[in-house]
């Protein structure tokens, strides 16, 4: 009768064990339950707004439920990062431009999120080099450099806000120019950054090469020349050290997180599913023909890619005396 029971519980415990993976692989089945929103914070029609529409449908159908782009503007990308952090749905992500984790903790005191503690990094989805714009009435080449120095401060740039790479890299660019010092004017999005040099209130602005080119193309603005080297996205433009300026390295990307307590299901599934959607040739086109190179890395990738940048961008912010006015 004891040998009975003994048998009886061994038998149980083992089917209970194998039971245990089955549980598990259901419960990461399970997720997604609801359509997922995706935070972007900028304007529809900004490069980080292309590129979040450009992966979420193909995520979504991976994932087996939508995926909807939901565009908060507003503070260089902050407003809609700190709902990010916020989030305790499972359903929240974000897309997010190098600013809100890069430079955005030394550059607003009162932040209302860490951007080492607050978020699940789940991987840096593209990159692009910046392209020094400007209007299409001013001289290139050394010559636009040589008419900046003349116009002193009367000449302004647009950047998506303070600390932005776009109003960082310019801020970098006139330490390297001697002489050069455009006044710095901020606004909600490239797309805005173009209207207002069309519109003759700035001058210039580094831009990416996905909503730079049209209006270069189309001739009614001038590329000076492009952050870093010669770049497949914009091979008819040159470097801007064949202007003079040397060294000057610096790429604009989006990057797709959670919050901090995503579940551990949702970030395999996501993880999984991700690394497929990236290496798929139709997103990498349609990323490319937008003017960004498809990247796709791990949690960890994202990472270092993160703090590297970070402390490039606190010498930045601290050579120039950067705040927020």
């Amino acid at each position: 009768m004891q040998a009975t029971k003994r048998a009886l519980l061994i038998a149980c415990g083992l089917a209970a064990a194998a039971a245990l993976p089955l549980a598990a692989s259901a419960q990461n089945a399970a997720w997604p339950t609801k359509p997922i929103r995706l935070l972007v914070g900028f304007p529809g029609g900004s490069t980080p707004d292309i590129a979040a529409r450009t992966i979420a449908e193909p995520l979504g159908k991976a994932l087996g439920q939508p995926i909807v782009v939901d565009n908060k503007a507003g503070a260089s990308g902050n407003i809609a990062a700190d709902q990010v952090a916020k989030a305790t749905d499972d359903h929240t992500l974000g897309l997010v431009i190098n600013g809100n984790l890069t430079s955005s903790k030394m550059l607003y005191p009162k932040l209302p999120y860490d951007p080492a503690k607050d978020f699940t990094y789940l991987s840096l989805i593209a990159t692009a080099p910046l392209v020094l714009v400007a209007q299409n009435n001013l001289p290139s080449g050394t010559a636009f450099f040589d008419a900046g120095r003349k116009a002193g401060d009367k000449w302004n740039y647009g950047s998506v806000g303070i600390g932005s790479v776009g109003h960082l890299g310019m801020e970098l660019l006139k330490t390297r120019v001697s002489g050069f010092k455009p006044e710095h004017v901020p606004y909600q999005g490239n797309p805005q950054v173009v209207t207002a040099m069309l519109g003759d209130q700035v001058q210039m602005g580094l831009i990416p090469p996905g909503v730079a080119m049209p209006q270069i193309r189309a001739g009614k603005l001038k590329a000076i020349g492009l952050t870093g080297g010669r770049s497949a996205l914009v091979p008819e433009i040159p470097p801007l050290a064949e202007a003079g300026v040397k060294d000057f390295n610096l790429e604009v990307w989006v990057a797709l997180l959670g919050p901090a307590n995503l579940s551990k299901a949702a970030q395999a599934r996501i993880s999984r599913e991700l690394e497929v959607v990236m290496k798929n040739p139709d997103v990498r086109r349609k990323l490319f023909e937008q003017g960004w190179q498809a990247v796709g890395t791990s949690p960890d990738g994202m990472r270092t890619r993160v703090n590297e940048e970070a402390a490039i961008m606190t010498k930045i912010i601290s050579a120039r005396g950067i705040k927020l006015q």
